[in-house]
């Protein structure tokens, strides 16, 4: 199962990056190139423990619908959204937030995935999808340290 660690150091505080990492308009303004939309549960706004959203994308040229839920949550410190339908056979990730006290914060997102169609899935995992999503959860971490930190200048 593959596992996708990442790290970003924001220089702003915690509950503000907590609170732009589960926002659904952050994340659709992030994702723009595989027209990520939500269309059903939370739409817009900022999600909250047990709350769904239904994300509409389009990855590798296929129209996807993807149902996410947030099954951990401790604001500032860490939440977790799994996928309850989709085209993954299992979307787990957790999301984590380290104040490191000169008003920065270090964000960490640990995800484990399953792809479907067993052996093929693993060699696509290899092949693609792996350094795939990896590259579009940096962008989304890399827009959100961008929005973060714009505003802890204004707020200063």
């Amino acid at each position: 199962m593959p596992i996708i660690h990442l790290e970003t150091l924001i220089r702003a505080p915690v509950e503000l990056c907590f609170d732009l990492a589960r926002s659904v308009d952050v994340h659709m303004a992030s994702t723009s190139p595989s027209r990520e939309r939500a269309v059903a549960g939370v739409t817009s706004g900022m999600m909250e423990f047990g709350e769904t959203v239904t994300w509409k994308a389009r990855h590798f040229g296929v129209r996807q619908r993807l149902t996410s839920k947030i099954t951990a949550y401790e604001r500032p410190r860490m939440f977790t959204d799994e996928m309850q339908r989709g085209a993954f056979k299992r979307w787990h990730h957790m999301h984590l937030f380290e104040s490191k006290g000169d008003r920065s914060s270090l964000m960490i997102d640990h995800v484990t995935y399953a792809s479907p169609l067993g052996v093929f899935g693993h060699i696509a995992d290899r092949l693609v999808l792996e350094s795939y999503m990896t590259r579009l959860l940096t962008a989304r971490n890399e827009y959100i340290r961008k929005v973060a930190e714009k505003q802890a200048r204004h707020a200063a």
